[in-house]
Parts: C-alpha cells; sequence; structure tokens
C-alpha cells in the first residue's frame, strides 16, 4: 500500500491517487472507527493530552454563557409580534424542552465517549468517516461565520450601551461591495483577544466565561424585575389596538408553535459542551449536570424575560428588533437610561457566547485533524497550556478576517441551517448506535427506520408551512403524525437494542431522539430557499475537499498504520469496558 507521501509528494503521484478515487472512496468513505479507537489510537494523534481541569459547574457556567448571548434580545420581540403574542413564554418552554431532547442525545454520547470531537465524532463511529467529514465541515463553517457575525454584533450593542454610533468607530471603503464595505476594528480586537484567552488555557478561559456569565445574568435578573415592575399584566391578554387578536393565544396553536420554531436558535450553544468531554474531570457525573442544567437554567431565564418583554407592552407595540431597550427608549419619566443598561448586558452576552463558541470550532479541527482529513498539524495539543493551539490560532484569525469586513446580515444568513443539520445528524446517529451493533446485527432495519421516520417529517413540515388553512390541512397533518407514531411504535416492539448505555443514557428510546429527529426537521423547514443554496454550495465544497484531498490523506494514513484497520476484519475489544461484548466490523 501507498505510503502518505505517495499521494502529494509530487504532480505525478496525485494524479495516480486521483486515478484511484473510486477505489478509494468505498474502502474510506464509510469506514468506522469505535469509541475505544477515539478515546485511545485518535486521542494519541495530538501529541500531549488536554489537561481534564473542568467540573460540573465550569460547563454549567459554560453552557449558560454559549446559549444566553445577545439573540434573545432581538429574537423574542421578533417572535412575539410575529407570530406568538404573550404566548411566547409557551413557546420558550416548549422550545426549552426540545433543546433538552437534543442536549440528550449529545450527552449520552459525550459520556460514553468522552473526547473533544463533539457531533464530529458522534457521527463518525456510527455513519463513517465521509457522513463526519461533511457534518464537521458544516459545523466549521457555521462556528466560523456565526462568531464573526457575533462579533459585529458586540461592537453594536456597545456603542448603543455607551451612547456612541457604530458609523463612529467603523471606516468605510468606497471602493468595495455594500455589505462587504464597513471595516470593523474593533470586531477583530475581541475576537483576537478571545483568541488568545482559549489558547492560554481552558481552565482560563473557563474562569474568564464564569464571571461574565455572572454579570450577564446579573443584567438579565435585572431586565426581568424591571418589566414585572413597571409593566401591566392586562398587556398578557390586551392589544394596544382592538381590532388586533386578543387574549394569551392570539395566533393560537400554529403561533406558539411558530414562535418556539424560531426562538429554538436562542438555545444553540449547549453542543460546544459537549466538544469540551475530553478535559472534564469526572465525565460520567458532571457532562450530564453540566449540558442538561445549563439548558434548564437558560429556559427559566428565558421564560422569565419572556413574561417580563410582555408586561412591558401589548404584544402589537413591541419593537421587533429591540423589543427591552425599545420598551424604555421612549419613556419620558427617567427611564431611558435602562435602554444603556440593556446594550451593556447584551455586550456581555455576546462575549460569552463567542468564547465557548470559539473555545467549541478548535476542539472540532482539532479533532478533525486526528482523523487525517485536514493536516494533522490542526491536531497538536501544546504540551504547555494543554490546548489546541493551532487550531485555536488558525480559526481565530480567519474569524477576525472575516468580521473586519463583512457585514451581519450577510452572516447571519449564512447560519442556522448547518447547525440544525448537524443536530438532525447527532440525533440519528444515536438511535442508529443503540440499534446496530457494527459487524453483528442487520442495519438495514434501522436504516429503513430512520428514513421512513425522516419522509414522514418532512412531509408534515411541507404540509404545515405551505398547505393553506382548512380541514384538508387538518387531515394531512393528524395523518402525518399517525403514521410516524405508528413507525416509532412498529419499530420499538420489532428491532431489538443492540447496546446499552453502561453510564448514561437517553430515555425512552427510540421515541427521545425521534423527538429531536422531527423538530430539526421542522425547524429546518421555516428557513428561507436562499439558506438551502448556500447550504447545497457549501455542502458541496466539501465533498471537493473530500474528493481531492481528505479522501486520499485518509487512505495514506491507513497505509502508514494510523488507522490499523483491514477492510472486512470483525474484531471484539474486550479491554474496552463500554464496548464490551459487541464486535465490530471493521472497514
Amino acid at each position: 500500500m501507498e505510503s502518505h507521501g505517495s499521494s502529494f509528494s509530487g504532480l505525478n503521484s496525485y494524479f495516480r491517487a486521483l486515478a484511484q478515487t473510486p477505489s478509494r472512496l468505498a474502502r474510506r468513505a464509510c469506514s468506522v472507527s469505535t469509541s475505544h479507537e477515539e478515546r485511545s489510537q485518535v486521542r494519541a494523534r495530538s501529541g500531549s493530552a488536554m489537561q481534564r481541569t473542568l467540573r460540573w459547574y465550569d460547563l454549567v457556567g459554560l453552557g449558560i454563557g454559549g446559549m444566553v448571548g445577545a439573540g434573545v434580545f432581538v429574537i423574542t420581540g421578533r417572535a412575539s409580534r410575529l407570530h406568538a403574542g404573550p404566548s411566547i413564554v409557551v413557546s420558550y418552554a416548549i422550545a426549552g424542552l426540545c433543546a433538552l431532547l437534543s442536549a440528550f442525545c449529545y450527552t449520552e454520547f459525550a459520556v460514553d465517549m468522552p473526547v473533544a470531537g463533539g457531533a464530529f465524532s458522534y457521527v463518525r463511529v456510527t455513519f463513517g468517516e465521509f457522513a463526519a467529514f461533511l457534518t464537521g465541515a458544516n459545523l466549521i463553517m457555521d462556528y466560523v461565520m456565526s462568531n464573526a457575525a457575533v462579533a459585529r454584533g458586540f461592537t453594536a450593542y456597545l456603542g448603543s450601551a455607551i451612547g456612541i454610533s457604530t458609523s463612529k468607530w467603523r471606516v468605510v471603503i468606497h471602493g468595495l461591495p455594500d455589505g462587504f464595505n464597513e471595516i470593523d476594528v474593533f470586531a477583530v480586537i475581541a475576537v483576537l483577544a478571545i483568541t488568545l484567552i482559549i489558547c492560554y488555557g481552558t481552565r482560563e478561559s473557563s474562569v474568564v466565561n464564569m464571571v461574565l456569565t455572572i454579570l450577564h445574568i446579573l443584567f438579565i435578573v435585572f431586565v426581568i424585575l424591571m418589566g414585572f415592575w413597571k409593566g401591566d399584566w392586562k398587556n398578557f391578554t390586551q392589544p394596544a389596538n382592538p381590532n388586533n387578536p386578543s387574549g394569551f393565544f392570539p395566533f393560537g396553536a400554529p403561533g406558539v408553535f411558530n414562535g418556539a420554531a424560531m426562538v429554538y436558535l436562542s438555545y444553540i450553544g449547549y453542543d460546544a459542551v459537549s466538544t469540551l468531554a475530553e478535559e472534564v474531570h469526572n465525565p460520567v457525573k458532571d457532562i450530564p449536570i453540566g449540558v442538561s442544567g445549563s439548558v434548564i437554567i437558560v429556559t427559566i431565564l428565558y421564560c422569565l424575560m419572556a413574561a417580563s418583554m410582555s408586561m412591558l407592552l401589548p404584544y402589537d407595540m413591541i419593537d421587533a428588533d429591540a423589543p427591552f431597550s425599545g420598551a424604555f427608549r421612549g419613556e419620558s419619566d427617567g427611564w431611558k437610561w435602562v435602554s444603556n443598561v440593556i446594550g451593556m448586558g447584551a455586550s456581555l452576552g455576546i462575549l460569552t457566547s463567542l468564547l465557548v463558541a470559539m473555545l467549541g470550532q478548535a476542539r472540532y479541527m482539532c479533532v478533525i485533524g486526528r482523523s487525517n482529513v485536514v493536516p494533522a498539524w490542526f491536531a497538536r495539543v501544546h504540551p504547555k497550556t494543554s490546548t489546541p493551539v493551532n487550531a485555536s490560532a488558525f480559526l481565530g484569525i480567519f474569524t477576525a478576517a472575516i468580521a473586519l469586513f463583512t457585514d451581519l446580515n450577510v452572516l447571519l444568513n449564512l447560519v442556522s441551517i448547518g447547525t440544525l443539520f448537524v443536530f438532525y445528524m447527532v440525533a440519528n446517529a444515536l438511535v442508529y448506535r443503540r440499534y446496530v451493533a457494527i459487524g453483528t446485527t442487520n442495519p438495514w432495519p434501522t436504516l429503513s427506520f430512520l428514513c421512513s421516520f425522516s419522509c414522514t417529517s418532512i412531509l408534515f413540515t411541507l404540509t404545515w408551512h405551505f398547505m393553506p388553512l382548512g380541514k384538508g390541512k387538518a387531515f394531512m397533518l393528524g395523518a402525518c403524525a399517525v403514521i410516524a407514531t405508528a413507525i416509532i411504535q412498529l419499530f420499538h416492539c420489532t428491532v431489538p437494542q443492540a447496546r446499552k448505555p453502561e453510564f448514561w443514557g437517553v430515555p425512552l428510546m427510540p421515541w427521545m431522539p425521534c423527538v429531536s429527529i422531527f423538530l430539526n426537521i421542522f425547524l429546518l423547514g421555516s428557513l428561507d430557499g436562499p439558506s438551502y443554496v448556500r447550504f447545497v454550495f457549501f455542502s458541496a465544497l466539501a465533498v471537493l475537499v473530500y474528493v481531492l484531498y481528505s479522501v486520499h490523506a485518509s487512505f495514506d494514513a491507513e497505509g502508514e498504520g494510523s488507522f490499523g484497520q483491514k477492510s472486512g476484519e470483525i474484531i471484539v475489544r474486550e479491554s474496552d469496558e463500554s464496548d464490551r461484548g459487541h464486535c465490530f466490523f471493521k472497514v
């Protein structure tokens, strides 16, 4: 077999490798690793180990910091004004429950396989290298784009807090196209400063996050108390314009669920905590508490914030773009200063969400480097700081470069769809891992179930979003719900679980991950058409990179013994407690 250098040592070697692409794809694209390999051989490729310094309270703080950014100050008003009205409180509760179900899927994987790869590693041990690479590529793209957007949002909110217009510290370059012509140096400074912090140490990053998160929560509590103090209970049921729908549910059940779909994006961030599993002192205890606890606390905060906002103003008077600060900006009795306080709180929230997201993106890139589908240089962990310095610095500089000139709205249109796609993949991977022991059980019943359930969920989503109101729509939605329930029950009764989690597992299998699958498909259906065009473009670009580089680097690494696996070999790993008694089909 060829050595690693044979594919990339020269043009002739590379062209010979390209000619063998079909056979290499057949060998590597569906190759899977085991959780034992991810925790030992794969992790060893980073050289130095990441230190286990995080406790459950660190994870709770990081989870809260990652989720509660500035977005909640905007999304709450938009969802209430356009979809749910005062019942936005219920929308947040439903979205929080959905986030908790998805967080359970991440938690089971992270406890069983406490490595830094997060969703990339989870998909790699179930669906293989190509699916994992596609998942990882979308994750990295989403993280970089969203972090650049968040950094530019920081300067906007900070300017609002101190009373300085953003235009005064952004330089306009007239020769560049609109959306790319405003240079934001302060956004670059924020990104580079956080990059230095996360390179210095994970424990130190957690301490910084904890301080900022506590200050941010104090601002949120202040906003909640101000809303309940200055607000009026009648605003829960009476709109300002009597011609608009009234009551706590002015737009009915559809409004509540459409609102939940919109505000669900406020919960994105807990997935970054799973990438820190390799640095957790006691994964079995700390990860379930940290991930689930942070989602529960954030849900309570969001519901209280939504109730506070609904009391401040009737839903038809809420400023969709700045609901909280807008409620006080027009006050003439000395309360305008509250708007500045809200801007300062949002600025702190941006910093915490940026710090946690940059921690996560570096660890994703580190583990992708360990798998040899990108240069192994990204996998190196610094022996003194015990952090993936190469991945952190590279992505930090890349993020800063994008944040320097790209407009916030351009960036926001590029995110969300990839993240929801990854959540969908993780939920599917959990079902597959529970019901399929590779090499000993037939995977087709499980794959058929996942495909049929996803198709039913897609049909429900299309009916919900595009079919006009009437009996026909109600019949179609009811029929889809009955069919989906029957599919789950039939699978539950006919296909036994191939493995049971040793330490912590998602209860009520396969119902909980199936609810997560459905909800992610439903939320994907609420995104606009251009989002799908961009998703297809970036996914196609990722496929091109895999075909032209990654599959050959992975193939060469296997030939050098970095993977140590032969196609068709069946092995039993008695040394791994979590995999004991299961056979794995090595490809």
